[in-house]
């Protein structure tokens, strides 16, 4: 693990290193102090809160394996077992599709991948410390159920845990990672907008995930829609699916 005390965005950095015809090894992870131009999906800000986590890793594409995009789920299922070492019961993180961690309504971690030539960069963002303020979304960090997980720990434990997806996803292929994923997701039938800011959401709700991982919407008169990109949300209370 590389350690920086403050650098622009990770993401950036290895995707550029990348570009710059360097070598970086799948298992390598830099991780940062501080980041000044950290970002999530569409670009958004992610803030940079001192303590928590933010590093990126890379998989350099193998003949034979599966989706690329589908390791935005291994990196999910390699933040929720770090994250729910340290969780104590009945307390529990889930997975939201395509690449969130929420503990309730509120949002704990992040990811964003990032493709430069045969290369996924991955980029994660977990709250251990401080929840940022994010217009229009509830944010929860690690501190808040007990004492803040140590940083350099934390991100040792997601470097393993990665690496152990990672070869499962390799190993046994996409199967086993969307059943594993939708058993750690929030339930099926919970009520789901899928739609970017600014736009008339789509709703219904979550039907789990097809054979190459993208998000099954059920919509009130029956259909059922497949979603491959978009802004999903947990739909607020009271909102009506039919």
């Amino acid at each position: 693990m590389e350690v920086v005390a403050q650098t622009g965005s990770t993401n950036a950095d290895l995707i550029a290193r990348l570009a710059a015809g360097g070598r970086v090894a799948e298992g390598q992870w830099l991780v940062a102090d501080r980041q000044t131009a950290g970002k999530g999906r569409q670009g958004r800000v992610w803030s940079d809160g001192q303590g928590n986590f933010m590093g990126s890793t890379l998989v350099h594409a193998r003949r034979g394996d599966p989706p690329l995009h589908t390791l935005a789920l291994v990196a999910g299922l390699a933040v929720l077992a770090a994250v729910g070492e340290r969780l104590a019961p009945p307390r529990q993180a889930l997975l939201k599709w395509p690449n969130d961690l929420l503990i309730g309504p509120a949002k704990l971690a992040g990811i964003l991948l990032e493709r430069s030539g045969d290369a996924v960069v991955i980029g994660v963002g977990v709250n251990l410390v401080e929840a940022p303020a994010i217009p229009g979304r509830e944010t929860v960090a690690l501190a808040r159920f007990g004492p803040a997980p140590d940083r350099d720990t934390f991100a040792a434990d997601l470097a393993r845990a990665f690496a152990a997806e990672l070869q499962r996803w390799r190993d046994y292929g996409l199967g086993p990672v969307i059943a594993r994923w939708q058993a750690a997701a929030h339930p099926l039938g919970t009520p789901l907008l899928v739609g970017e800011p600014g736009e008339a959401p789509l709703v219904g709700t979550f039907g789990g995930l097809d054979a190459d991982g993208a998000l099954l919407l059920r919509g009130h008169d029956g259909t059922t829609r497949t979603i491959h990109a978009g802004e999903v949300r947990l739909a607020p209370s009271g909102t009506g699916t039919d």
